[in-house]
């Protein structure tokens, strides 16, 4: 690092002008996506870097892509470092070049100003389908990434502002739903022009010699906060070890196994000793593993550090190669994202080791997927919805868990019921909270929820994506594990339970209903305030045999008994 000198004044609104911009490109593409699992579910990302490739700011959307950046600008960088030019537009989706999973799409548009590279907006939006042996391209009992859909190296959508109609005529040929998929990508474009609109404003009014000044000192400025913060942890190596309840193919659990190193003002982070990669698509690529290590770990740093690559110089992550954090071509990758979810758990759990009142227990194992795909005969076209269901946090240090709440390593949300139905040949018969399901503790985990879906269209693929039904959502410093998920069909009266991943075709008048895994709990369940207890039963959230079974409480009729609680907690409350 180095220490210059700068206007403070200058500084700070250099900074929020940076973070004002991100935050205005990820309405954009709110407003302009086309499909539903960009607009509605939110599953997309911006930031902006600079000439280096050096993230500056990140907006509040899907935190699990933007730590994966640097990887991905460091490769166009490479390929491109003599060839680029304004109007230039850069995409790829390859996860063995630079990428995460194939429906994540990037798109790079370098900035200029007086034909000289200023920096990059950056767009990551999740399309709705990129073609593929299953309808949304992302079905975890793929086996190699060739099934997955179409790979897309780093190419030009766009040269001096002349589209690549090859690129497109492949895309369009190769999707599902090519009007959304293109639509999306218009959306990502728009959102890139406001970036370069932006950041050149800024250099007419600063220079680009003083800016870029002050871009070097917002980096500096985010690796001293976060070398202060982490020089407050004591030294030493924390492990900790979580599980997937497998990859759909076999029945093993797959471990994920972390040690964080501390050591002076640096963090080490490796995975030595997780499961080598597996046959199903739940491998994921190293870059992604760094992306839910970084977001992790900036959760136990204080509020006001920035989200820059600051950060990331602090940090330093290993996982073996060939294991399913750093999986070998051609190991399939769609469904990743449950990989990463487990990889915050686990970090999570290791740092609950060095700063307990930071973290918390863990929570629902991220969200779940549910695609539903098929042909509506009405409107006779294809339909694909890609429902992520966001659920429950765990038990914090001095709070309960949320419920019905994005996962923290995400900023997404659920699809409205009212969309869903509006678009798709599905009715939604439940949406609620799944009785029960927080983890006890001083400070309970949150509810897990429910959705059930009947399907209207005379046959559809069904793909479900879900995890923590073997393994529920572990609870830190006495809290107990949230309740495990579950999978139901119901076909012709007749219940039955299905795996946690599995792709199968249905009928008209099929139901199928999950009920989400509820957060962990945090601290000694005897230990809970006797009046969050009434509130909790007074909502709805807990019976009175879960009380009465994990709360060591008593009851006088139908009301809580305080006096007889307390002797029976043995006057802890």
């Amino acid at each position: 690092m180095t220490q210059r000198k700068v206007d403070p004044i200058t500084f700070a609104v250099v900074k929020n002008a940076l973070d004002t911009i991100v935050d205005d490109m990820a309405f954009a593409v709110m407003r302009t996506a086309r499909s539903p699992i960009i607009r509605d579910v939110l599953d997309y990302s911006v930031t902006m870097c600079d000439a280096a490739g050096r993230i500056l700011a990140q907006a509040k959307t899907v935190a699990l892509h933007l730590g994966a950046v640097p990887d991905a600008v460091d490769v166009v960088i490479k390929k491109f470092s003599n060839n680029v030019q304004p109007g230039d537009v850069i995409i790829f989706n390859d996860p063995y070049e630079g990428g995460m999973h194939l429906p994540d799409i990037f798109m790079f548009k370098p900035i200029f100003f007086e034909d000289r590279l200023q920096g990059f907006s950056v767009v990551i939006a999740h399309h709705c389908d990129v073609g593929g042996r299953v309808p949304g391209s992302n079905a975890a009992d793929s086996t190699e990434i060739f099934q997955e859909g179409l790979r897309i190296p780093p190419t030009k959508l766009y040269t001096r502002g002349d589209v690549n109609e090859t690129l497109v005529n492949i895309i369009k040929k190769n999707v599902r739903l090519p009007d959304l998929v293109l639509g999306d990508l218009d959306a990502q474009l728009a959102t890139c022009n406001i970036g370069e609109r932006e950041l050149v404003k800024m250099i007419r009014r600063y220079g680009e010699e003083d800016l870029r000044q002050y871009f070097d000192e917002l980096l500096d400025y985010g690796e001293r906060l976060t070398r202060q913060a982490i020089t407050a942890w004591p030294d030493g190596v924390y492990e900790f070890t979580d599980y997937i309840d497998n990859d759909g193919f076999s029945k093993d659990a797959i471990p994920i196994k972390c040690a964080i190193t501390v050591k002076g003002s640096s963090v080490s982070v490796d995975f030595a000793g997780s499961s080598a990669q597996v046959r199903g698509a739940i491998n994921s690529t190293l870059s992604f593993v760094k992306s839910a290590t970084y977001l992790a770990i900036r959760c136990a740093l204080e509020a006001d550090v920035p989200n820059n690559a600051g950060v990331y110089r602090c940090i330093d992550i290993t996982a073996p190669e060939g294991s399913i954090l750093n999986p070998r071509l051609p190991a399939p990758v769609a469904a990743r994202a449950l990989t990463g979810y487990r990889v915050v758990d686990c970090v999570f759990g290791a740092l609950s080791q060095i700063a307990p009142t930071k973290v918390m227990a863990a929570g629902e194992g991220g969200n779940t997927v549910i695609a539903l795909s098929g042909y509506d005969k009405q409107a006779s076209e294809p339909f694909i919805l890609v429902d992520m269901i966001n659920g429950a946090w765990g038990g914090r240090f001095n709070k309960d868990g949320i419920e019905g709440v994005t996962n923290p390593s995400q900023n997404m949300s659920n699809m409205p019921i009212e969309t869903l139905e509006a678009r798709y040949p599905i009715v939604m018969e439940a949406y609620g909270f799944a009785d029960d399901s927080g983890g006890a503790g001083e400070y309970r985990g949150g509810l897990g929820l429910v959705r059930e879906y009947r399907i209207l269209a005379e046959e559809v693929v069904a793909q479900i994506r879900s995890d923590r039904s073997d393994h529920a959502p572990y609870g830190l410093f006495g809290g107990c594990t949230g309740a495990p998920s579950k999978n139901f069909l119901r076909t012709e009266g007749k219940t039955e339970p299905l795996p946690s991943k599995f792709t199968m075709t249905l009928h008209r008048g099929a139901t199928i209903r999950h009920e989400q895994a509820g957060g962990g709990g945090y601290g000694d369940p005897a230990k809970r305030s006797l009046d969050l207890i009434e509130a909790d039963l007074a909502n709805g959230k807990i019976t009175r045999e879960y009380a009465q079974k994990f709360h060591k409480v008593a009851f006088k009729g139908e009301k809580l008994d305080h006096g007889a609680s307390a002797k029976l907690r043995g006057a802890q409350v």
